[in-house]
Protein backbone atom coordinates (compact mmCIF):
# COMPACT_ATOMS: atom_id res chain seq x y z
CA UNK A 1 0.00 0.00 0.00
CA UNK A 2 1.45 3.21 -1.28
CA UNK A 3 1.99 6.05 1.63
CA UNK A 4 -0.70 8.46 2.31
CA UNK A 5 -3.30 5.77 1.21
CA UNK A 6 -5.25 4.24 3.49
CA UNK A 7 -6.97 0.72 2.87
CA UNK A 8 -10.52 0.30 2.85
CA UNK A 9 -12.40 -2.02 4.80
CA UNK A 10 -14.48 -3.55 2.80
CA UNK A 11 -17.85 -5.40 3.40
CA UNK A 12 -17.30 -8.86 2.33
CA UNK A 13 -19.59 -10.94 3.35
CA UNK A 14 -18.44 -12.81 6.98
CA UNK A 15 -15.60 -10.68 7.15
CA UNK A 16 -17.10 -7.00 7.60
CA UNK A 17 -16.01 -5.24 10.55
CA UNK A 18 -19.04 -2.83 10.43
CA UNK A 19 -20.90 -5.95 10.00
CA UNK A 20 -20.28 -7.21 13.31
CA UNK A 21 -19.84 -3.59 15.27
CA UNK A 22 -23.42 -3.14 14.23
CA UNK A 23 -24.47 -6.57 15.37
CA UNK A 24 -22.43 -6.66 19.10
CA UNK A 25 -24.95 -3.20 19.45
CA UNK A 26 -27.85 -4.95 18.51
CA UNK A 27 -28.62 -2.60 15.41
CA UNK A 28 -30.66 -4.57 13.27
CA UNK A 29 -31.68 -1.79 10.70
CA UNK A 30 -28.76 0.46 9.41
CA UNK A 31 -27.25 2.91 7.01
CA UNK A 32 -25.22 1.47 4.18
CA UNK A 33 -21.79 2.45 4.61
CA UNK A 34 -20.87 3.19 0.67
CA UNK A 35 -17.58 4.20 1.11
CA UNK A 36 -16.75 1.13 2.75
CA UNK A 37 -16.99 -1.43 -0.16
CA UNK A 38 -13.77 -2.45 -1.37
CA UNK A 39 -12.22 -2.39 -4.78
CA UNK A 40 -12.38 -5.83 -4.68
CA UNK A 41 -16.63 -5.98 -3.56
CA UNK A 42 -16.98 -4.13 -6.38
CA UNK A 43 -15.22 -6.67 -8.74
CA UNK A 44 -17.14 -9.21 -7.07
CA UNK A 45 -20.43 -7.53 -8.28
CA UNK A 46 -18.91 -7.12 -11.89
CA UNK A 47 -17.66 -10.46 -12.08
CA UNK A 48 -21.19 -11.81 -10.50
CA UNK A 49 -23.62 -9.21 -12.86
CA UNK A 50 -21.54 -10.27 -15.82
CA UNK A 51 -22.17 -13.78 -15.67
CA UNK A 52 -25.76 -13.86 -15.16
CA UNK A 53 -26.78 -11.56 -17.73
CA UNK A 54 -27.27 -14.70 -20.51
CA UNK A 55 -29.11 -16.68 -17.85
CA UNK A 56 -31.11 -14.22 -17.08
CA UNK A 57 -32.30 -13.62 -20.91
CA UNK A 58 -32.85 -17.34 -21.16
CA UNK A 59 -34.05 -18.82 -18.00
CA UNK A 60 -36.18 -15.08 -16.13
CA UNK A 61 -39.33 -14.12 -16.40
CA UNK A 62 -40.11 -11.57 -18.58
CA UNK A 63 -41.20 -9.25 -15.53
CA UNK A 64 -38.01 -9.97 -13.75
CA UNK A 65 -35.96 -8.34 -17.51
CA UNK A 66 -38.46 -5.56 -17.10
CA UNK A 67 -37.58 -4.81 -13.72
CA UNK A 68 -33.58 -5.13 -14.18
CA UNK A 69 -34.08 -2.06 -16.91
CA UNK A 70 -36.60 -0.33 -14.68
CA UNK A 71 -34.28 0.05 -11.92
CA UNK A 72 -31.21 0.77 -14.48
CA UNK A 73 -28.42 -0.90 -12.28
CA UNK A 74 -24.79 -0.47 -12.94
CA UNK A 75 -23.23 -3.95 -13.59
CA UNK A 76 -19.75 -2.07 -12.83
CA UNK A 77 -19.83 -1.21 -8.77
CA UNK A 78 -22.15 -2.19 -5.79
CA UNK A 79 -25.54 -0.23 -6.33
CA UNK A 80 -26.25 2.27 -3.75
CA UNK A 81 -29.90 1.49 -2.42
CA UNK A 82 -30.11 5.10 -1.84
CA UNK A 83 -30.04 5.06 -5.69
CA UNK A 84 -32.46 1.99 -6.32
CA UNK A 85 -34.99 3.41 -4.23
CA UNK A 86 -35.14 6.43 -6.32
CA UNK A 87 -36.44 4.06 -9.46
CA UNK A 88 -38.35 1.62 -6.91
CA UNK A 89 -40.29 3.61 -5.50
CA UNK A 90 -42.64 5.50 -7.97
CA UNK A 91 -43.40 2.17 -8.89
CA UNK A 92 -44.68 0.30 -6.58
CA UNK A 93 -44.09 1.84 -3.15
CA UNK A 94 -41.15 -0.66 -2.10
CA UNK A 95 -37.95 -0.19 -0.73
CA UNK A 96 -34.77 -1.94 0.24
CA UNK A 97 -33.79 -1.53 3.80
CA UNK A 98 -29.99 -2.20 4.70
CA UNK A 99 -29.79 -4.23 7.66
CA UNK A 100 -27.08 -5.88 9.38
CA UNK A 101 -28.28 -9.18 8.44
CA UNK A 102 -30.64 -12.22 10.38
CA UNK A 103 -33.89 -10.40 10.26
CA UNK A 104 -36.28 -12.90 12.52
CA UNK A 105 -39.16 -14.29 10.87
CA UNK A 106 -42.15 -11.90 12.00
CA UNK A 107 -40.32 -8.65 11.64
CA UNK A 108 -39.23 -9.40 8.31
CA UNK A 109 -42.94 -10.46 7.23
CA UNK A 110 -43.88 -7.19 8.66
CA UNK A 111 -41.55 -5.28 6.77
CA UNK A 112 -42.78 -6.79 3.73
CA UNK A 113 -46.78 -5.69 4.59
CA UNK A 114 -45.06 -2.16 5.08
CA UNK A 115 -43.24 -2.20 1.10
CA UNK A 116 -39.90 -2.43 3.29
CA UNK A 117 -37.79 -5.06 1.95
CA UNK A 118 -34.71 -6.57 4.33
CA UNK A 119 -31.30 -5.98 2.77
CA UNK A 120 -28.14 -6.97 3.29
CA UNK A 121 -25.42 -5.24 2.31
CA UNK A 122 -22.72 -7.22 2.32
CA UNK A 123 -21.05 -9.27 -0.49
CA UNK A 124 -19.81 -12.34 -1.05
CA UNK A 125 -15.72 -13.41 -1.67
CA UNK A 126 -14.43 -12.45 -4.93
CA UNK A 127 -12.80 -15.66 -5.22
CA UNK A 128 -15.96 -17.72 -4.10
CA UNK A 129 -19.05 -16.58 -6.57
CA UNK A 130 -21.01 -19.97 -5.96
CA UNK A 131 -20.56 -20.00 -2.39
CA UNK A 132 -22.88 -18.65 -0.15
CA UNK A 133 -23.61 -19.21 3.59
CA UNK A 134 -25.76 -16.29 4.04
CA UNK A 135 -27.93 -14.03 2.08
CA UNK A 136 -25.80 -10.82 0.20
CA UNK A 137 -26.48 -7.88 -1.91
CA UNK A 138 -26.51 -9.75 -5.01
CA UNK A 139 -28.84 -11.90 -3.92
CA UNK A 140 -31.00 -9.40 -2.81
CA UNK A 141 -30.80 -6.46 -4.85
CA UNK A 142 -29.79 -8.93 -8.10
CA UNK A 143 -32.45 -11.19 -7.01
CA UNK A 144 -35.36 -9.88 -5.45
CA UNK A 145 -35.61 -6.06 -6.23
CA UNK A 146 -35.91 -6.39 -9.68
CA UNK A 147 -39.32 -8.70 -9.05
CA UNK A 148 -40.58 -5.44 -6.75
CA UNK A 149 -40.78 -3.05 -9.64
CA UNK A 150 -43.95 -5.44 -10.90
CA UNK A 151 -47.06 -4.17 -9.15
CA UNK A 152 -49.12 -7.17 -9.29
CA UNK A 153 -45.76 -9.15 -8.11
CA UNK A 154 -45.61 -6.41 -5.39
CA UNK A 155 -48.86 -6.71 -4.08
CA UNK A 156 -48.49 -10.19 -3.71
CA UNK A 157 -45.43 -9.32 -1.45
CA UNK A 158 -47.18 -7.08 0.35
CA UNK A 159 -50.03 -9.64 0.92
CA UNK A 160 -48.19 -12.34 1.70
CA UNK A 161 -46.21 -10.33 4.41
CA UNK A 162 -49.05 -9.20 6.26
CA UNK A 163 -50.74 -12.62 6.41
CA UNK A 164 -47.44 -13.95 7.52
CA UNK A 165 -47.13 -11.52 10.48
CA UNK A 166 -51.27 -11.92 11.21
CA UNK A 167 -50.37 -15.46 11.74
CA UNK A 168 -48.75 -14.84 15.14
CA UNK A 169 -51.35 -11.87 16.40
CA UNK A 170 -54.07 -14.36 15.81
CA UNK A 171 -52.43 -16.85 18.18
CA UNK A 172 -50.77 -14.12 20.63
CA UNK A 173 -53.94 -14.68 23.67
CA UNK A 174 -53.30 -18.28 23.89
CA UNK A 175 -53.39 -18.99 27.00
CA UNK A 176 -51.89 -21.86 27.15
CA UNK A 177 -48.08 -21.29 26.89
CA UNK A 178 -46.96 -24.40 25.55
CA UNK A 179 -49.95 -24.62 23.03
CA UNK A 180 -48.93 -20.93 22.08
CA UNK A 181 -45.27 -21.52 21.19
CA UNK A 182 -46.16 -25.18 19.48
CA UNK A 183 -48.88 -23.25 17.33
CA UNK A 184 -46.73 -20.18 16.36
CA UNK A 185 -43.87 -22.40 15.55
CA UNK A 186 -46.59 -24.50 13.12
CA UNK A 187 -47.77 -21.10 11.81
CA UNK A 188 -44.40 -19.60 10.88
CA UNK A 189 -42.83 -22.83 9.80
CA UNK A 190 -45.84 -23.07 7.05
CA UNK A 191 -44.79 -19.23 6.10
CA UNK A 192 -41.59 -19.96 5.67
CA UNK A 193 -42.21 -22.64 3.10
CA UNK A 194 -44.47 -20.67 1.30
CA UNK A 195 -41.96 -18.21 0.85
CA UNK A 196 -39.13 -20.70 0.20
CA UNK A 197 -40.93 -22.22 -2.67
CA UNK A 198 -42.44 -19.35 -4.40
CA UNK A 199 -40.81 -16.12 -3.46
CA UNK A 200 -37.35 -17.45 -3.11
CA UNK A 201 -37.30 -20.98 -5.54
CA UNK A 202 -40.88 -20.85 -7.75
CA UNK A 203 -41.22 -21.12 -11.30
CA UNK A 204 -43.51 -20.02 -13.40
CA UNK A 205 -45.83 -20.13 -16.84
CA UNK A 206 -44.94 -17.18 -18.84
CA UNK A 207 -47.25 -16.99 -22.11
CA UNK A 208 -45.20 -14.21 -23.08
CA UNK A 209 -42.19 -15.80 -23.35
CA UNK A 210 -42.00 -16.12 -26.87
CA UNK A 211 -41.11 -19.55 -26.83
CA UNK A 212 -42.93 -22.77 -26.80
CA UNK A 213 -41.43 -24.16 -23.61
CA UNK A 214 -42.82 -21.41 -21.81
CA UNK A 215 -41.53 -22.56 -18.29
CA UNK A 216 -39.70 -19.43 -16.35
CA UNK A 217 -37.96 -18.43 -12.66
CA UNK A 218 -39.12 -15.77 -10.66
CA UNK A 219 -37.72 -16.83 -7.15
CA UNK A 220 -34.95 -15.04 -6.09
CA UNK A 221 -32.66 -17.86 -5.06
CA UNK A 222 -32.54 -19.28 -8.50
CA UNK A 223 -32.02 -15.51 -10.05
CA UNK A 224 -29.24 -15.15 -8.14
CA UNK A 225 -27.73 -18.14 -8.63
CA UNK A 226 -25.48 -18.91 -12.03
CA UNK A 227 -25.93 -22.28 -11.71
CA UNK A 228 -28.81 -23.21 -10.33
CA UNK A 229 -30.96 -21.03 -12.01
CA UNK A 230 -30.35 -23.48 -15.36
CA UNK A 231 -31.02 -26.67 -13.10
CA UNK A 232 -34.66 -25.90 -11.98
CA UNK A 233 -35.70 -25.61 -15.45
CA UNK A 234 -33.34 -28.34 -17.35
CA UNK A 235 -32.46 -30.98 -15.08
CA UNK A 236 -34.02 -34.38 -15.37
CA UNK A 237 -33.21 -34.65 -11.31
CA UNK A 238 -35.38 -31.49 -10.26
CA UNK A 239 -39.24 -32.96 -9.81
CA UNK A 240 -41.51 -30.17 -10.95
CA UNK A 241 -45.45 -29.87 -9.86
CA UNK A 242 -48.36 -27.91 -10.40
CA UNK A 243 -48.71 -25.30 -7.24
CA UNK A 244 -50.32 -27.25 -4.42
CA UNK A 245 -50.98 -25.47 -0.84
CA UNK A 246 -51.51 -28.78 0.74
CA UNK A 247 -47.77 -30.36 -0.19
CA UNK A 248 -45.70 -26.84 -0.26
CA UNK A 249 -47.19 -25.88 3.98
CA UNK A 250 -46.20 -29.40 4.53
CA UNK A 251 -42.74 -30.00 2.59
CA UNK A 252 -39.18 -28.84 4.50
CA UNK A 253 -36.03 -28.02 2.97
CA UNK A 254 -32.84 -27.88 2.99
CA UNK A 255 -30.58 -24.75 2.04
CA UNK A 256 -27.32 -25.78 1.42
CA UNK A 257 -28.25 -28.22 -1.83
CA UNK A 258 -29.72 -27.61 -5.18
CA UNK A 259 -33.41 -28.02 -5.10
CA UNK A 260 -34.65 -31.00 -5.91
CA UNK A 261 -38.12 -30.32 -5.79
CA UNK A 262 -39.61 -27.27 -7.32
CA UNK A 263 -43.73 -25.77 -7.70
CA UNK A 264 -44.84 -23.90 -10.87
CA UNK A 265 -47.50 -21.38 -10.79
CA UNK A 266 -49.66 -20.34 -14.09
CA UNK A 267 -49.10 -16.11 -13.31
CA UNK A 268 -48.70 -13.73 -11.04
CA UNK A 269 -52.47 -13.88 -10.57
CA UNK A 270 -52.45 -18.08 -9.21
CA UNK A 271 -50.10 -16.90 -6.72
CA UNK A 272 -51.82 -13.70 -5.49
CA UNK A 273 -54.75 -16.25 -5.28
CA UNK A 274 -53.13 -18.80 -3.28
CA UNK A 275 -51.71 -16.39 -0.63
CA UNK A 276 -55.72 -15.79 -0.40
CA UNK A 277 -55.86 -19.06 0.28
CA UNK A 278 -52.81 -19.12 2.70
CA UNK A 279 -54.70 -16.35 5.10
CA UNK A 280 -57.90 -18.94 4.79
CA UNK A 281 -56.25 -21.73 6.19
CA UNK A 282 -54.11 -19.63 8.38
CA UNK A 283 -57.58 -18.37 9.72
CA UNK A 284 -59.22 -21.73 9.93
CA UNK A 285 -56.05 -23.37 12.09
CA UNK A 286 -55.12 -25.33 8.90
CA UNK A 287 -51.70 -24.35 9.85
CA UNK A 288 -51.26 -24.77 13.41
CA UNK A 289 -49.89 -28.23 13.05
CA UNK A 290 -48.22 -28.98 9.83
CA UNK A 291 -45.41 -31.56 9.46
CA UNK A 292 -42.47 -31.15 11.62
CA UNK A 293 -38.95 -30.72 9.77
CA UNK A 294 -37.02 -28.20 8.42
CA UNK A 295 -37.23 -25.24 8.67
CA UNK A 296 -36.15 -25.69 12.60
CA UNK A 297 -38.02 -22.75 14.54
CA UNK A 298 -35.87 -22.24 17.47
CA UNK A 299 -37.13 -20.95 20.72
CA UNK A 300 -35.95 -17.70 20.47
CA UNK A 301 -37.05 -16.83 17.05
CA UNK A 302 -40.56 -17.77 18.51
CA UNK A 303 -40.01 -15.24 21.80
CA UNK A 304 -39.40 -12.42 19.48
CA UNK A 305 -42.32 -12.96 16.91
CA UNK A 306 -44.52 -13.04 19.84
CA UNK A 307 -42.53 -9.90 21.49
CA UNK A 308 -43.23 -8.18 18.32
CA UNK A 309 -46.44 -8.82 17.88
CA UNK A 310 -47.62 -8.02 20.99
CA UNK A 311 -46.22 -4.74 20.73
CA UNK A 312 -48.06 -3.99 17.61
CA UNK A 313 -51.74 -5.33 18.52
Amino acid sequence: MEAGTEQVPGLTTTKAPFIENARSRGDLFIAQPYDQYSEENHQSWRNLYARMGERWEKYANHRFLEGLDSLGLNGERVPRLSEVNQFLAPLTGFKAKPVSGYVPAYLFFDCLGRREFPTTITIRDVATPDYLPEPDIFHDIGGHVPMHTDPAFAETLVRFGKVASGAVERLVDLEDSDELRERVASNMRAMARFFWFTIEFGLMRDQDSGTEDDLRVYGSGLLSSHGEIQHSVESEAVQRYPFQLEWVVNQGFRIDRYQPLLFIVESFEHLFDEVNRLEEWMEEGRLDHVAPGEPTISAEEIEISLAAAREDD
